[in-house]
């Protein structure tokens, strides 16, 4: 099958099966199932990290389809999201995942000032995260877990576009200075010269001495956790779109580099590119964000570079398929994600997993609405 005809068919499928998960999810907010049907975030934790994610899969939806319940499923999810912006819990680093999805799309998309300004509160709680002595955005915060002031992640590069966008929106070079130094910072600190990346760097919070990293959520410290890999690939061509540095171009390429020479015959992600041999946890949702990153990188590189790029994208979201549900009995479609290497519970949906599958089958079609 070429590879516009297998566009086309999974095109066709994904519009059959949202529109039934939808109209059977109306008003909650996915994370992960149970027995094939969603469990309901706002009710169970509505400053979760991942509660953008079902507003970004109906922006895409209603961007496609002009579909008035997608729209009507957006706004009311970023109704419910408004609560995290009064509680210390929901305003952390992961911001961008929230409010790049829903309030920045919604504005991008209508127009809705509300939208705007709740997308400009976020900016500035996550400009205040901002550490002058190490130049990273913090990670997380402390709630009984110990002291995480010196903490950085690689999940963050994801998350830069919130400033981007504000900067952009209010003419403001304080958001575009914070989002740049923490990139720059992140060029050198987290990108290994083999192009793999740490999760997790902690910084002396007064001085901002790198002090280790940590193995976080892949298999050990200087392992690869892959999702962290996708994380950096996308991150990275994010922020040279944004402000047109190369040296951004090039770090997401040397990551993309090594994360395609160590795509398994099969194009099914591991959880960690060193996990051990014998293990064959997955996880969906690396596989989908970096396709996503790669599709961006072929969009700035060289006729001659473009092809690399776009056919290890192709290459992992054809697997994908191969083994998603497209029974539209059931609410997912990505089957085998993995959250954390040292979780208990492995290969398993995770919504956010069919948003980038999504977004990355919009992005072939042409049907895409930008959200980053």
């Amino acid at each position: 099958m070429k590879n516009q005809d297998w566009i086309r068919t999974v095109d066709e499928k994904i519009k059959r099966k949202m529109f039934k998960v939808a109209e059977r999810n109306q008003k909650k907010i996915p994370y992960v199932t149970a027995e094939g049907l969603y469990e309901d975030m706002a009710e169970k934790d509505i400053y979760w990290w991942t509660n953008g994610f079902w507003g970004g899969i109906m922006w895409q939806m209603y961007h496609a389809t002009g579909e008035k319940l997608y729209f009507t499923i957006a706004v009311e999810t970023e109704d419910k999201l408004e609560k995290n912006l009064y509680h210390y819990r929901g305003m952390d680093h992961d911001s961008g995942f929230k409010w790049l999805l829903t309030a920045v799309a919604d504005y991008r998309l209508t127009g809705n000032e509300k939208s705007r300004d709740r997308a400009l509160i976020a900016a500035n709680s996550l400009a205040g995260r901002f550490n002058l002595a190490g130049s990273f955005i913090r990670a997380w915060n402390d709630e009984g877990e110990g002291d995480k002031a010196g903490w950085a992640i690689i999940d963050c590069m994801m998350n830069l576009p919130l400033l981007y966008w504000a900067s952009e929106e209010i003419h403001d070079p304080r958001f575009l200075q914070i989002a740049q130094a923490h990139a720059d910072m992140a060029m050198k600190t987290f990108v290994r010269e083999d192009g793999s990346v740490n999760h997790i760097v902690v910084f002396h919070p007064a001085t901002g001495q790198v002090q280790k990293s940590l193995g976080g959520q892949g298999y050990a410290e200087e392992s690869s956790w892959t999702r962290g890999q996708a994380w950096a690939l996308y991150g990275f061509v994010l922020s040279y779109i944004h402000t047109g540095k190369a040296e951004y171009l090039n770090t997401a390429k040397k990551v993309a580099h090594y994360f395609i020479a160590n795509i398994p015959e099969n194009g099914l992600i591991p959880v960690d590119f060193r996990q051990p041999a014998d293990c064959r946890w997955e996880d969906g949702t690396a596989a989908a964000i970096a396709a996503c990153g790669l599709l961006e990188i072929e969009k700035y590189v060289s006729e001659n570079e473009k092809a690399m790029y776009h056919n290890a994208a192709v290459r992992m979201l054809q697997a994908l398929d191969k083994e998603a549900c497209w029974d539209e009995e059931k609410d997912y479609i990505i089957e085998k994600c993995t959250a954390a290497f040292h979780d208990e519970r492995h290969d398993f949906p995770m919504m956010y997993a069919d948003y980038y599958f999504i977004e990355a089958i919009w992005k072939l079609s042409s049907q895409e609405s930008f959200m980053w």
